[in-house]
């Protein structure tokens, strides 16, 4: 049930009756650790769900809409990291470098990462690096996603890739602080998580 060019993603299926619920990034977060192949969740809030289109309308044992999902894995200076929005790192202070692996269009109001589908098998990478006055420009048009193309913004969609920061940058997984990072590995694992909308 992933996503194709030109094809509908997703199918309308019962919801099993023991599904978990998420209302938000930090929600889907927590329960990754603990779901298998097997697990569906039903996703009433956050980036994925309204990247997905859902109206938080789905309810364990009622029928929605079915969607295999990718979830995003970040070797972080040694520690894996799990997620399903978005992995952001952005400088100490600004101006600097932002970079994103998005696999959610939306984070809160912002459509960051325009072309970006959880169901494709690829992350939507943004690398950026803008001065003070650019940086405005650019987030001035984050809510409609025409902040890219940008000629000082590097867009890239990949199932895998490493990059390495100065040791200043800053980390946020899925919305939540995980600390510095210097070095990073990522890869995108295809389709293992269902979930419902």
């Amino acid at each position: 049930m992933g996503v194709n060019r030109n094809e509908d993603w997703g199918a309308l299926g019962m919801v099993p009756e023991d599904a978990q619920i998420a209302a938000s990034n930090a929600d889907l977060l927590k329960l990754l650790g603990d779901l298998n192949s097997a697990s569906v969740v039903v996703l009433t809030g956050g980036d994925l769900c309204r990247t997905l289109g859902g109206r938080g309308r789905a309810c364990p044992g009622g029928e929605a809409t079915l969607v295999d999902i990718d979830v995003g894995e970040a070797l972080v200076d040694g520690r894996l990291h799990r997620f399903v929005s978005h992995f952001v790192v952005r400088p100490s202070r600004h101006p600097g470098r932002w970079w994103v692996a998005a696999n959610a269009a939306h984070r809160g109001r912002w459509n960051l990462a325009p072309r970006a589908h959880p169901g494709d098998g690829l992350l939507d990478v943004l690398d950026a690096s803008l001065s003070l006055g650019q940086a405005f420009a650019a987030w001035r048009r984050l809510g409609l996603g025409l902040h890219v193309p940008h000629p000082d913004i590097r867009e890239e969609r990949t199932a895998a890739t490493q990059v390495s920061f100065d040791g200043s940058a800053r980390a946020w997984l899925d919305g939540r602080p995980i600390g510095g990072v210097d070095r990073l590995s990522l890869r995108v694992q295809p389709g293992a998580l269902r979930v419902a909308i």
